[in-house]
């Protein structure tokens, strides 16, 4: 047990304190029953030896490269067609793959091995170069000879009897100036300082601030930005590892550059990576054409949605929807925790506390809010429940190296697991989500699926010697664990969709892997309530956004505790510009809703709520742009700047779309805050007071609001004041351009994202006249408003 597992346990212990002794008691037996079954299956090993690759010994051509030979080793490398480069080691392919969509995409023909200097081979194409020294040195570069980044040769150790390889290390070396995102949810980012971060989807326990790592999200995917260029690199390899960072410092005079460092170090599994280049937004898009678009969201979901572990009763669920419609706040959705469920048991009802639950959700659909259900993998071991009795006859459980159930600790009580790596348990559990649409529900969201099994000590999760079919090749816990909730989303995904196939699901999930976005979003998890809290969230979304998750957004106010009105009002403030826009709470905390912080919270709540609302026009537009481009609704302020090394540190604004820069407020007691502008002029949409960029203003932020730029020359769809979408024009400055989209969403259907129209503006400036064209055709064809 190292020393994260320790605060782990700690903290777990603490956390099963307030659900009972009984379940802390249970834990402990679990821990144990886990420890046991690994002693016996988790296969023994021998002294490690080490390996290098060695010397080149020649190369063979492939379409889009070729292998190059080495004493002890072989790489492949592969430019695809779109000009993502493919490097495998040791025989590494790139399929079977959890985070491919589609299979491996063709190779670039016009890419070409070719001998280089001093022994070693080169991939030249049009859009990258790859350079392989005599001794495994790999340089990707640019087209003009730029290195991007250099990956030393790698090194494995190879005990006798290792059960998927070795382990193994790869070193690398990137721009002094770079600076480091992405690695999946980093509550510490989004820029990525010197430090361990650990590849192990992990429940915290409790509550998590900035300081907890790993989270529910890892993923080995770096976004690096450096004056030479933007990449990105993906490590496709699923098991344990840890990534350490080092960022780079340049030469104070003296002209010497120490470069940023990476460490990439996995406990198994293939050494085969993926690597990006060019400008943000074209990595991003490469990324979403390798691992998949995202999920489109029925367009209620990007409105308001109010979660609670604790409502007590139908009841209580019609007093919270009442209170939102008599003081006229827009609502979406109500989600219902575990406690509407019988005794915790997933795909079941409490009928004395909800009677009626399909009654309850068409009556609230009457009203334009949906229901959402939790749903979480751990099925209670109970001979006679139908949802394990089904799962027993599908085989569809996971076992241990005998053959027996694993069995765990969760909500329930003792628990099985389905194993979501195997495509016939993913059909079964699928069909279980009829029953969740019979109750009525609109959409899902899956929790505990990390998969957490409650331990008194140790890693709360399944063995590591647990079998799964991972695909029909078979394996154990240490590939699974990570595209545990990945597999679980997809199961869910595909099974709505066969269920009601003219309906678009409605799915995120805690916990996933690289390509999670094809099935849905997430959500920040068990936030702590307090200031560091707020900041994680923000930290959160932007880097999930950049490992190509878009949709995404925290539990207002805090999982745990009791916000004080200003935490709550601000975190209200940021939740109205984040994809998802939820409260939720434990069932310890305090309540969520804006009314129970008084009048002044409420009326400025109300503001931030009908703020959202009035901008939902612009957010389906980005829903659409992200499955089409990859590119991210929540951007960083560098997106279209890279080359601003001040806007490359900057952690605490972010840009919605193109059009609109959010500045929060997260600290206690500020109503001012300075904010960093990209190049170009920007106008404070609450006074339209223009701002040059790129440098430092300081802003009023009252209780009110938050600051809120518009770029001009923008064109921003939004909801005018009878309903219909019409075209916020902010002027662009003298002798400039400017533009916008709009995508209209074309309805529920499951294949609504493809059948939307795109309609594109152009904005000039031509003496003090402001005029607004659509493109192909003589009509702008909406109302246009004109400001600044």
């Amino acid at each position: 047990m190292d020393a994260g597992d320790l605060v782990r346990s700690v903290k777990w212990m603490a956390s099963l304190r307030a659900v009972g002794s009984a379940q802390g008691l249970r834990s402990v037996r679990s821990a144990w029953r886990r420890h046991r079954v690994d002693a016996v299956g988790l296969p023994r090993q021998g002294a490690a030896r080490a390996r290098v690759p060695g010397v080149a010994q020649g190369a063979d051509p492939e379409p889009g490269g070729g292998v190059v030979r080495f004493a002890r080793a072989g790489l492949r490398v592969r430019v695809a067609a779109g000009g993502a480069v493919f490097c495998g080691w040791d025989g590494a392919v790139p399929e079977p793959s959890y985070a491919l969509a589609g299979g491996c995409p063709e190779a670039d023909e016009r890419a070409v091995l070719e001998p280089d200097t001093d022994g070693g081979w080169r991939v030249v194409s049009e859009r990258v170069l790859v350079a392989v020294s005599r001794h495994g040195t790999v340089e990707v570069r640019t087209p003009g000879g730029v290195v991007l980044r250099r990956d030393l040769a790698p090194r494995w150790w190879e005990p006798a009897g290792a059960e998927g390889g070795g382990r193994w290390v790869q070193r690398s070396e990137v721009a002094a100036d770079a600076r480091f995102f992405g690695l999946g949810g980093r509550a510490s980012g989004p820029r990525l300082r010197d430090g361990v971060y650990r590849l192990w989807n992990t429940d915290p326990g409790g509550a998590f601030g900035p300081g907890d790592d790993p989270l529910y999200i890892t993923m080995p995917v770096q976004l690096v930005v450096a004056d030479a260029g933007t990449h990105l690199v993906f490590h496709d390899n699923t098991w344990d590892g840890r990534v350490t960072l080092w960022e780079g410092e340049e030469g104070a005079g003296s002209g010497h550059d120490r470069p940023g460092r990476c460490e990439t170090r996995m406990e198994g599994g293939p050494l085969r990576y993926w690597v990006m280049v060019g400008t943000p937004a074209r990595v991003l898009h490469g990324w979403a054409a390798l691992t998949g678009g995202a999920a489109l969201p029925p367009a209620w979901a990007l409105g308001y949605q109010h979660a609670r572990w604790g409502f007590g009763s139908e009841r209580e669920v019609r007093r919270v929807v009442a209170g939102y419609r008599e003081r006229g706040l827009p609502l979406s959705a109500v989600h219902l925790d575990i406690d509407h469920f019988r005794g915790h048991r997933v795909f079941t009802v409490d009928r004395e506390r909800f009677p009626d639950l399909p009654g309850l959700a068409a009556e609230l659909k009457e009203e334009g809010v949906r229901l959402v259900s939790i749903v979480d993998p751990a099925v209670k071991a109970e001979p006679g429940l139908a949802e394990y009795d089904s799962g027993v006859a599908a085989g569809a459980f996971v076992t241990d190296a005998r053959g027996r159930e694993v069995r765990g600790e969760v909500w329930p009580g003792e628990c099985v697991f389905p194993d979501f790596t195997d495509p016939g348990a993913r059909a079964w559990w699928g069909g279980l989500y009829a029953e969740r649409l019979a109750q009525g529900f609109s959409g899902v969201w899956h929790d505990m699926n990390e998969p957490v099994s409650f331990a008194a000590f140790g890693d709360p999760t399944l063995p590591r010697s647990a079998r799964h079919a991972l695909e029909g090749r078979g394996g154990d816990h240490r590939e699974a664990h990570n595209v545990y909730g990945l597999a679980m989303a997809r199961a869910g995904y595909e099974g709505l969709r066969e269920l009601r196939p003219d309906e678009r699901p409605f799915l995120f999930s805690r916990s996933g892997w690289a390509g999670m976005q094809r099935y849905g979003g997430t959500w920040s998890g068990d936030v702590a309530t307090g200031w560091p809290g707020l900041r994680a969230s923000l930290a959160l979304v932007l880097g999930l956004g950049l490992c190509g998750v878009p949709y995404s957004g925290p539990d207002i106010g805090g999982f745990t505790g009791f916000p004080s009105p200003e935490l709550y009002l601000r975190w209200f403030q940021l939740g109205a510009y984040l994809p998802l826009f939820r409260t939720h709470a434990a069932i310890s905390a305090g309540r969520r809703e804006p009314w129970e912080f008084g009048a002044e919270v409420l009326e400025h709540a109300g503001a931030a709520l009908r703020e959202r609302e009035r901008l939902l026009p612009y957010f389906v537009t980005l829903a659409h742009l992200a499955q089409r481009t990859g590119a991210p609704y929540v951007r960083p302020v560098w997106w279209r700047s890279p080359e601003d090394r001040a806007l490359r540190d900057c952690e605490d604004a972010f840009l919605l779309g193109d059009s609109l820069l959010v500045a929060p407020v997260l600290e206690l007691g500020a109503d001012r805050r300075a904010v960093r502008l990209p190049r170009g002029r920007w106008y404070d949409t609450a006074t339209e007071r223009p701002y040059e960029g790129p440098g430092q203003v300081l802003l009023e932020a009252p209780l009110s609001r938050v600051p809120v730029l518009a770029r001009a020359g923008s064109v921003i769809p939004v909801a005018g004041a009878d309903g219909e979408v019409e075209l916020e024009v902010w002027a662009p400055a003298p002798g400039r351009t400017g533009g916008g989209v709009l995508i209209r969403d074309a309805g529920a259907g499951a294949g609504g994202g493809a059948g939307a129209e795109v309609v594109r503006f152009t904005t000039r400036s031509r003496g003090g006249v402001v005029t607004v064209e659509r493109e192909g055709s003589r009509e702008v064809g909406y109302r246009v408003r004109v400001r600044g």
